[in-house]
């Protein structure tokens, strides 16, 4: 690249007449909608709504949809089998739910399970007991926890699988502090109606409600086979504005990614989960729960940008800089072809012009010889 192409790169394309500001200050808030029918043997029919699938409820930069659950009702505190009786241990070898998911609640005799110690990888402690069905050699140690212990079955296929067709309004209000210039990806006007009837898209880059299933699809994934395990989804917004412009030209940029490793959907910590419960009590004043075990998307809003505007000072520097830079090219180009290519004689024979001086005639001293006439010597 020569000098000259050089800066007009620096000035065209890197825009160095200008001062820049990277302290983006952003804020951001979401809001979802959409409703959800299921029925299941757990919980009956059931409508759900923002208030059940969304966690956090009050719409931060990162927030989850549950797509999927798995419910283990009416728990209380008491004694049971680590291994529930659903997972039979009756066989010489016990199920594969109980010998692999929960090695430590595995035993043959009491000894095996000492009392007050926590079960590894479990739901409670030991009570000291080693739990067997008829003719069995191997059991579970009973433990002290919430009982019946969680289900280990999943359904097949996602529970709230129409919540492909949620949305979620993703309202960003930015500020470049050091030009005091403020902006919003939300259409400034006066029709409510407009927000209710719109939907993201290019003739809409001001109304920034998204399918959830678009978005999802947008990383390159199948919102349904997603939805299974769980995931992590990544919204970019990019604010790159040129401030010697009209504000309208300031605009959003979004793209969208796939955080979590989609290749290992099928290892053991593929997906998104987390537990939480209900809790209630009964006409004794029993304490009971409702436990779930939320799969689902987690969609984390991520913000930055920087903004330029026109100042004396970088233009003056990268001028500079950029004479500078010219004087240099020419000084390395003729150090090349004076000295580094074969064919430098060549170079050097039209750079420079080769000025032969006229030979001159030598004056021969006279020589004292004694015969010189006194004119002759004083001529000397």
């Amino acid at each position: 690249m020569s000098a000259g192409r050089a800066q007009r790169w620096v000035f065209v394309v890197k825009k160095g007449y200008q001062d820049t500001d990277t302290s983006l200050q952003s804020s951001v808030i979401t809001k979802l909608k959409g409703v959800a029918f299921t029925n299941t043997s757990e919980l009956g029919e059931r409508l759900w709504d923002v208030a059940d699938y969304v966690i956090p409820p009050q719409g931060e930069n990162v927030f989850f949809v549950m797509t999927n659950l798995i419910v283990t009702p009416n728990q209380r505190q008491t004694t049971c089998p680590e291994v529930g009786r659903t997972e039979s241990f009756g066989s010489q070898t016990p199920t594969k739910l109980g010998s692999v998911n929960i090695p430590d609640a595995l035993c043959h005799q009491d000894e095996d399970c000492p009392e007050g110690q926590a079960v590894v990888a479990g739901n409670g402690v030991k009570t000291g007991r080693c739990l067997k069905d008829r003719d069995s050699i191997r059991g579970s140690c009973e433990v002290l926890a919430w009982c019946p212990v969680e289900k280990r079955s999943k359904p097949k296929k996602p529970l709230l699988a129409s919540a492909e067709n949620f949305t979620v309004f993703i309202k960003n209000s930015i500020r470049f502090p050091k030009f005091k210039f403020s902006k919003m990806n939300v259409l400034a006007t006066n029709n409510e109606s407009y927000l209710k009837t719109c939907h993201y898209s290019m003739e809409h880059p001001y109304c920034p409600i998204f399918l959830l299933g678009n978005i999802v699809r947008w990383t390159g994934n199948n919102f349904q086979e997603m939805a299974l395990e769980g995931g992590v989804i990544g919204i970019q917004i990019e604010w790159n504005c040129d401030l010697d412009q009209a504000p309208s030209e300031c605009n959003p940029h979004y793209s969208f990614s796939r955080l979590d490793n989609k290749f290992a959907e099928k290892s053991v910590s593929s997906g998104y989960n987390f537990r939480f419960a209900k809790y209630y009590r009964d006409a004794k004043g029993i304490e009971y729960r409702t436990l779930f075990k939320a799969y689902g998307i987690r969609f984390d809003v991520m913000v930055n940008g920087k903004a330029g505007k026109f100042n004396i000072i970088p233009t003056i520097i990268n001028i500079g800089s950029g004479l500078a830079l010219m004087g240099a090219g020419a000084f390395f180009c003729d150090l090349v072809l004076l000295y580094l290519i074969k064919k430098s004689n060549f170079y050097r024979g039209k750079k420079y012009e080769e000025v032969k001086s006229s030979s001159r005639k030598s004056l021969t001293s006279p020589t004292l010889n004694g015969s010189q006439s006194p004119d002759q010597l004083g001529g000397l």
